[in-house]
């Protein structure tokens, strides 16, 4: 079980002798100071429910393209596919517009299907744009961490898509900064990711904020996870169903958003 820290303040007791005439009266003097500056979140399966998404969408695509009849398991398959080519992504061996040319040719080879590939891809990617499904407790966290400190997306993917879902989702206008793949020129976990992510947070600033004074917060442990571990920021994994265990040197793990303002210490 993690335990619950200050997250977001610490407070400093400070004492001072008494005069002689107080006899042994102690004053405290309580100050309170910023811990974490920024907090960096994860959209999908994070923020928006991408795997609910997915479902409802094969299902709608399948009857609307006159494939078999989708059934859950196919749900499973389209995961290990996809998992694998966003994995290479990570590692910097595919790219994203590489990925939509071969991820659902992947998943109906694997299904038995033979169906046109792309075709199905501009069908889900136009679905996705549209799709806005809010996990469990992620407005309310917004809410609760809403002037604490600045929030910024982490997102691996196309930037005006991300954008538009957060908007149609009533998250966007909680965030200070939006960090995306697309523009970043690089994906999570890759350091060029949090090179220009730390450099458009920093640009005018006297101060500049350090990873040590933000924390990541995302359910993927190759990417969120990682990249936040490597570049020296606090980080909380949200630990979807059937997820793995976090790895050592973790500083958060929940199994829902409801939990986190208790472990910040915000409710």
């Amino acid at each position: 079980m993690t335990e619950a820290m200050p997250f977001l303040q610490k407070t400093i007791l400070l004492s001072y002798d008494p005069r002689p005439s107080n006899r042994g009266f102690l004053s405290i003097i309580v100050f309170t100071e910023d811990l974490m500056k920024a907090i960096f979140i994860d959209i999908d399966n994070t923020l928006l429910d991408f795997d609910a998404y997915v479902r409802t969408t094969m299902e709608r695509g399948f009857a609307h393209f006159g494939l078999p009849a989708y059934h859950p398991e196919m749900y499973h398959t389209f995961t290990a596919e996809n998992n694998k080519l966003w994995r290479q992504i990570e590692e910097g061996t595919l790219t994203f517009a590489e990925l939509q040319k071969i991820r659902w040719n992947n998943v109906f080879a694997a299904l038995g299907i033979h169906f046109d590939g792309p075709a199905f891809e501009h069908y889900f990617r136009a679905a996705l744009h549209e799709s806005a499904i809010p996990v469990p407790g992620a407005m309310e966290l917004l809410q609760s961490l809403s002037g604490r400190a600045l929030l910024c997306v982490a997102s691996n993917g196309p930037y005006e898509q991300q954008l538009h879902r957060l908007e149609i989702g009533g998250m966007k206008p909680y965030f200070d900064y939006f960090f995306i793949s697309e523009h970043a020129g690089a994906a999570k976990p890759a350091p060029a990711f949090f090179d220009y992510a730390f450099r458009e947070l920093n640009e005018n600033r006297s101060v500049p904020i350090l990873p040590q004074e933000t924390l990541i917060i995302g359910d993927s442990l190759s990417s969120d996870i990682a990249g936040g571990l490597q570049y020296g920021m606090k980080t909380c994994y949200y630990r979807r169903p059937g997820a793995p265990a976090a790895p050592a040197g973790v500083d958060y793990t929940v199994t829902a958003l409801s939990e986190i303002p208790a472990l910040l210490r915000l409710d």
